[in-house]
């Protein structure tokens, strides 16, 4: 059996050697509010991890994965950051439908999908989130009716990330007429390229539009696409979203650090980092970044809702508060942009990380799970 050593080195090894040629100008490019960048080529370069088997590290070996420990998983994410790699494409079905697929699907939907997330050769998106039920998703009103062998959803999805080129969806959609809140709900896979499916892009504030509105119009899926029974959405749902929270964060740390030596390295150039202020801010960082780390390591395996929501919580506000120091580090330079709205790396990082606390569940909601079901707190009256 390899050791946690020898994978390292293995991992290391490999990641050295293939960032390399063809694939050399993709270090460090995609990733949060910049899933624009050589899409079509990190597509290529994450089959080319697909063939020597390093995607879906983490899943048993019969599903295609290499069954890797919790510390390999670690190992593998932190390697990858460290050596610059490029953010995944098919992370939305690596990290979140395939583990749910294995945890609740059968036999045949495992079949069907799981190759296809495995190999690169299916891309997924999510489609929870709807105008009128954001971070309350128990308020669903996307509705899916049985049709002889098929369902037909009606509705809209918003903030649908990479929906604009994934084939595939999975959507929560009420399927019992008259249910409310966590009843009724059930969780469909739906084919994205149909007639019964618009999708919109939202423009952001960094210019770019990863994210999307979806409309289902009469779309349509097999009947036997649903994960669970019927009505049974809410307890799957529930389970894509703690498998949200995994080892991956500890990978997406790795680049934390690297943002933020970057930021101390802009402070001391621009003199910025002769202020006390900014020297406490920069230190207060560098601890806090130690401390989602440590969290994130005492946590690891833990699937329960409070930990996932006090995971959120650390580093989506990390990560904002960098984003406004590293335009106090560059002072004025920061207020202005380019022709044609050309943003630089510090100022797209500030205006995207407003996002980091909204989605996957904003800051609101994370303090309520943790009040209710962790501190056992009363619940927020619900109108």
């Amino acid at each position: 059996m390899e050791s946690d050593p020898e994978f390292r080195s293995r991992v290391r090894a490999w990641l050295d050697d293939n960032l390399d040629g063809r694939f050399a100008h993709l270090r460090g490019r995609g990733g949060p509010g910049r899933e624009h960048e050589a899409f079509a080529e990190r597509v290529e370069w994450e089959r080319h991890l697909a063939a020597a088997s390093f995607t879906c590290i983490g899943w048993p070996k019969k599903h295609g994965g290499l069954g890797a420990s919790l510390t390999q998983q670690v190992i593998f994410y932190e390697e990858y950051a460290r050596a610059g790699a490029p953010a995944t494409v098919s992370h939305v079905g690596q990290e979140l439908l395939g583990p749910t697929l294995i945890e609740f699907g059968t036999e045949e939907q495992q079949r069907r999908f799981l190759p296809g997330i495995r190999n690169v050769t299916e891309l997924w998106c999510q489609g929870y989130s709807e105008p009128g039920a954001g971070s309350d998703l128990a308020s669903v009103s996307t509705t899916a009716k049985r049709d002889g062998d098929e369902w037909v959803i009606t509705g809209q999805k918003v903030w649908t990330s990479l929906a604009h080129v994934a084939d595939w969806c999975f959507v929560l959609a009420r399927t019992e007429p008259g249910s409310k809140r966590h009843h009724g709900l059930s969780y469909l896979l739906v084919p994205m390229n149909q007639p019964g499916i618009e999708v919109r892009p939202i423009n952001q504030l960094t210019g770019t539009s990863e994210f999307n509105e979806v409309f289902f119009d009469g779309a349509r899926t097999a009947v036997d696409c649903i994960v669970g029974e019927p009505g049974d959405g809410w307890r799957i749902a529930m389970g894509t979203l703690a498998f949200e929270r995994g080892i991956a964060t500890l990978g997406k740390q790795i680049g934390f650090r690297r943002e933020l030596d970057a930021v101390i390295g802009e402070a001391k150039v621009s003199g910025a980092y002769d202020n006390a202020a900014v020297r406490d801010a920069l230190a207060r960082a560098c601890v806090r970044l130690d401390v989602i780390r440590a969290y994130a390591l005492r946590s690891l395996g833990k699937v329960d809702a409070g930990t996932a929501a006090a995971s959120k919580l650390l580093w989506a506000n990390w990560h904002r508060d960098l984003g406004d120091l590293a335009l106090t580090v560059r002072g004025a330079a920061s207020l202005t942009v380019g022709d044609g709205y050309d943003l630089d790396d510090w100022q797209r990082l500030c205006l995207f990380t407003r996002a980091d606390t909204i989605y996957g569940g904003s800051n609101e909601i994370q303090r309520n799970i943790i009040a209710e079901r962790v501190l056992q707190l009363p619940r927020e009256v619900r109108q």
